[in-house]
């Protein structure tokens, strides 16, 4: 073991247990000793970790051992992964619309909150999985769509369904206004500049007062209705039904992420769709074969900002309350690891992602202590035994193990 390795992680380890800290409980506003102890046998059991697991892959048992889990490992995943997609989305389908009638009102919220991610992973999968764009700052539509409804509403009284449309086509603009000026950037520049649009649309909703209300946010918008003819005293008439209670909302969010699942589906297997996977793999080559990548990187930041609008016109009125606090750049974060961790370009997988990621972390509310990282090693564990994904679409997944298939024996 060399001694460069060994300095190399006890950077690591530091770095590590700094982050650590926050998970355990260390305020950082003292030191005694207790708290002493705790962050030492933090850093020391990091390292001990990273020694026991090197001494562990250098042995010929482990090599062996893994030499034979892995085609195990592989081939369990395979046995479901081979099954058709519409399988999948089948099942999910129908046990999604039975859920409410099997649990309490609580879970039907968490189950609302599930659709509602799944939505905004479907559409940063235009942006992320599809055209290869990075966008940290992903959250900042959701913010518009939530506020273009509520504003609308509170102001001029227009119906759930009128700012509906609305709302998507300024979502829209927005997402090529932002879109814009990244057109030249990839990577980690692309990240970061995403990320600070994102926060200038919080922090522009933080401090208009005049407009938005500031941090105090705006309250009292109306929930949706559904408009019907019938037959009364004073003949046929259209009598409007308030979606207030729990049920009605998930059901209507219900048929939200069918459309968004349906939209996504047929943007995939468009020759736009085909274009924007051109874009993902090879920019140049894309440019140079004729494609117009500016504008199909316009659009991809337009369509995944239209659906992220949806969901947040919908998550204003089911709250009937938006703070600029609900939009920080964790939620941004949240859906990109629904995105990454369901298998990028893979509409089945960022489903059961959305559900995982967001339903698991409510069994474990009670052990607040340990939620996030629970959740954290979650996502470690899959990244390593998994890095395509959940159920990962056929594409990246021939990708990803194109090396393995290809690699001469020994």
């Amino acid at each position: 073991m060399a001694t460069s390795d060994i300095k190399k992680f006890i950077v690591y380890s530091l770095f590590l247990g700094i982050l650590i800290l926050p998970m355990i409980g260390f305020p950082g506003t003292s030191f005694k000793a207790a708290r002493a102890l705790t962050v030492w046998g933090v850093f020391v059991g990091i390292f001990a970790f990273w020694l026991l697991s090197k001494t562990i892959r250098r042995s010929d048992i482990y090599q062996r051992a893994a030499d034979g889990v892995a085609p195990l490992r592989n081939q369990v995943f395979d046995k479901f992964t081979k099954l058709p997609t519409k399988f999948y989305i089948a099942l999910m389908l129908v046990a999604v619309a039975i859920y409410p009638q099997l649990t309490n009102n609580y879970m039907v919220d968490v189950g609302i909150t599930c659709l509602i991610y799944i939505v905004l992973g479907l559409g940063l999968n235009i942006v992320v999985g599809l055209a290869g764009l990075l966008d940290l700052g992903y959250i900042a539509f959701y913010a518009v769509g939530a506020y273009s409804y509520s504003l609308l509403n509170l102001n001029f009284g227009l119906s759930f369904w009128f700012c509906l449309p609305i709302g998507i086509v300024f979502g829209a603009v927005v997402g090529c206004i932002i879109g814009y000026p990244t057109l030249r950037m990839r990577g980690d520049y692309l990240a970061i500049v995403t990320m600070g649009f994102g926060e200038i649309i919080r922090l522009v909703l933080n401090n208009w007062d005049k407009l938005t209300k500031g941090p105090n946010g705006l309250l009292g918008m109306s929930k949706p209705a559904v408009y019907y003819p019938a037959v009364t005293d004073e003949g046929l008439r259209w009598v409007t039904y308030s979606l207030k209670s729990l049920h009605s909302l998930y059901y209507l969010m219900f048929v939200i992420a069918i459309l968004t699942v349906i939209g996504v589906q047929r943007l995939d297997n468009s020759r736009i769709g085909r274009a924007w996977v051109a874009i993902r793999e090879d920019e140049v080559a894309a440019e140079l074969s004729g494609v117009p990548t500016t504008w199909l990187k316009l659009l991809a930041y337009a369509m995944g900002a239209a659906f992220a609008s949806v969901a947040g016109a919908f998550f204003a009125a089911k709250l009937s309350y938006v703070n600029p606090n609900f939009f920080i750049f964790m939620e941004s974060c949240i859906v990109l690891c629904i995105v990454i961790l369901g298998g990028v370009g893979s509409i089945p997988g960022i489903i059961l992602a959305g559900i995982a990621l967001i339903a698991v972390p409510e069994v474990f509310r009670e052990l607040q202590a340990y939620r996030m990282f629970a959740f954290g090693l979650a996502m470690a564990v899959m990244m390593v035994l998994r890095p395509e994904g959940l159920i990962p679409a056929s594409r990246r997944k021939r990708e990803l193990h194109a090396t393995d298939q290809h690699t001469p024996e020994d």
